[in-house]
């Protein structure tokens, strides 16, 4: 059955990976629209319902998110890369609708991620890197409400806690999963070394860009838009 969906395949470093074939894309593409229906249901059980508009604006940022995640400063040899404020964009979901929207939208995100590039090593590498890695951006959300004033707000700290999230699967699935690429080091070491190396430089330039007094007004107005 799963050779139906996925063949194996070498990719340039020569090691084992499984890619899908054309039912797997099609299995991929039902599992994203079931995530989106859960999606809606999830909210709906939680009395948490979006306007079309707001919708639209959970849209519009997934859709700024996968156009910014091509545009990559640097790309890492083992995985992962640098990009254009594309964590910032799944994370500001949260901050205008709180965790569950904001968490949703990044499994979301991530199987997006996943069927633009569909290659795995196996199914649970590819459930943590994916839909549970991207989603943890959404905890951004859970700070949304938080007091704070100047450079230390919800919208900066929120960002911060999502990075995190993310950080931790990404160590996570270096330390279960890619634990050979550390040779005679320790695992645990590498994998928070390497997955700093990508995550940290765009935590930063995001943080210094959205801490800019115009910018933080305009993200505060868009905001007030968002959440109407």
């Amino acid at each position: 059955m799963f050779s139906f969906f996925f063949t194996q395949t070498t990719n340039s470093w020569d090691e084992v990976i499984y890619v899908p074939t054309t039912a797997g894309i099609i299995l991929l593409a039902a599992i994203l629209v079931a995530i989106i229906a859960l999606f809606s249901w999830f909210l709906k059980k939680d009395q948490k319902k979006l306007t079309a508009k707001q919708l639209a604006f959970c849209g519009m940022a997934v859709a700024i998110a996968m156009v910014l995640s091509f545009i990559k400063a640097f790309d890492m040899p083992m995985g992962g890369s640098i990009t254009m404020f594309s964590m910032f964009f799944i994370c500001i979901i949260g901050y205008w609708y709180g965790p569950s929207v904001g968490i949703m939208a990044g499994v979301a995100y991530g199987m997006l991620q996943f069927i633009v590039e569909p290659q795995f090593y196996s199914i649970p590498q590819m459930i943590v890197d994916y839909p549970l890695a991207f989603g943890a951006l959404g905890l951004s959300g859970f700070l949304r409400s938080y007091p704070g004033k100047g450079v230390v707000n919800s919208l900066t700290l929120g960002y911060v806690l999502g990075v995190i999230g993310r950080y931790c699967f990404a160590v996570l699935s270096g330390v279960l999963f890619f634990a050979a690429y550390a040779g005679d080091q320790n695992p645990i070491l590498y994998s928070l070394t390497y997955n700093l190396t990508y995550i940290l430089p765009e935590a930063i330039i995001t943080l210094i860009v959205i801490m800019l007094p115009p910018v933080y007004q305009a993200l505060k107005k868009l905001r007030v838009e968002a959440v109407k």
